[in-house]
């Protein structure tokens, strides 16, 4: 059940009902909705638009929708997606069940270690999300989806309101991140935009071998010589721009991998981390990784302003909430080659915790012995463990 399916501790829209406001009514609700649903007489309500922070200065926009309007996403969600897994590539991973961040990272792991891609296009789009063209979204949706009750109500979300400051706006473009459909919809976007053509027309026609990689609007291309890298490179820009989507310029480059020091970019940022070319224990070329610097400093913020917040909760109460959060952290970024990078993140957590701890009033307790003490016996921290450690990205 698509009601069921939902998270129960999310936030509220516009009406201020959370999961548990609703169970309340469901019995009431549910067949008024999908009665309206069927007829036609639901309206999509605005979304509630959130900011949440990204990285240290910029903020990303969420919509929020009503607990009833989630179901109906949800509902909707469930009978496109099988339609469209027929479609979509194996090359991408977002929001897909049974695909993952950490297998697209294998994926370009294989490619670029055992085929020797080594010229990479990072691409960025600019604010994908909100400049997905309605029109051309429907021109997709009329290739695959015939019912005429799920199309109006795909337009429906596209027209809803946004409420933000007080305000009501209805913008003529964009898909809300943060709605339930909004995944699908943008998957179903750059499945023609990018996907399709790159595999079925472009690829073809290079003179060595290549590869795509998406996660959601995040995509890297190899390429096996640059003389292909320069030609794709060349005509992305047209491609995006043609379904008014746009390049970042500062942030879409060309990277050798395989350059010399100071002969250009050697290294790409892709889902949270660093990739570079390094050395197998038998020395092999192969693509390594680490948490990207950005990533890691934020990871950083927040548990600094955790720590700093909590400080002068009960100790065990506080160091079980780290440890929560170095799991969460471990969980995603503990991954083969990259013992270091949690290894950084644990041993600065440590030097904040003692900081905040003798700032908890009075005069200084927390020595490093006493601490030390303090979190390898009384009360130990969890310590950094790689989750993740794929046969195929052990070391050759």
């Amino acid at each position: 059940m698509s009601f069921k399916s939902l998270n129960k501790n999310s936030t509220s829209g516009i009406d201020n009902k959370t999961w548990y406001d609703y169970n309340q009514e469901l019995e009431n609700r549910l067949p008024k909705l999908l009665s309206d649903f069927k007829s036609g007489k639901y309206k999509a309500p605005p979304v509630r638009r959130v900011y949440i922070n990204k990285g240290k200065k910029g903020k990303r926009p969420l919509g929020i929708p009503t607990i009833e309007d989630k179901i109906l996403q949800e509902s909707v969600r469930r009978v496109l997606n099988p339609i469209y897994e027929n479609d979509f590539k194996d090359f991408s991973y977002g929001f897909r069940k049974g695909h993952s961040a950490h297998q697209a990272i294998d994926f370009m792991f294989k490619e670029v270690s055992f085929k020797g891609l080594h010229n990479i296009i990072d691409a960025d789009i600019t604010n994908f999300f909100g400049t997905i063209n309605h029109g051309i979204l429907r021109e997709f949706l009329d290739l695959r989806v015939k019912d005429g009750v799920i199309r109006k109500m795909l337009d429906k979300w596209l027209k809803a309101g946004i409420f933000e400051n007080g305000q009501l706006s209805y913008p003529s473009e964009g898909t809300p991140q943060g709605g339930v459909i909004s995944p699908l919809l943008a998957n179903i976007y750059l499945h023609h935009v990018l996907d399709k053509w790159f595999s079925e027309e472009i690829q073809p026609l290079l003179s060595g071998k290549s590869f795509i990689v998406r996660y959601a609007d995040d995509f890297v291309l190899g390429f096996e010589n640059a003389v292909d890298t320069k030609r794709v490179m060349n005509v992305l820009s047209k491609r995006f721009k043609k379904f008014d989507l746009e390049l970042h310029p500062d942030k879409t480059k060309l990277v050798n991998l395989s350059s010399k020091r100071k002969g250009g970019d050697r290294s790409f940022d892709f889902l949270g981390f660093t990739h570079f070319l390094g050395k197998s224990r038998k020395a092999f070329k192969i693509l390594k990784r680490k948490t990207s610097k950005k990533k890691l400093n934020v990871a950083l913020d927040k548990i600094l302003n955790f720590i700093k917040v909590n400080r002068n909760s009960k100790l065990k109460e506080l160091i079980a909430k780290i440890n929560v959060r170095l799991r969460g952290h471990y969980n995603y970024y503990g991954i083969t080659f990259n013992s270091k990078g949690i290894n950084s993140y644990f041993e600065q957590v440590k030097r904040i915790l003692q900081k905040w701890l003798n700032r908890r009033g009075g005069r200084p307790t927390w020595n490093w012995e006493r601490f030390s003490r303090l979190i390898k016996e009384w009360m130990p921290l969890l310590k950094p463990k790689i989750y993740h450690s794929y046969q195929s990205a052990k070391p050759i």
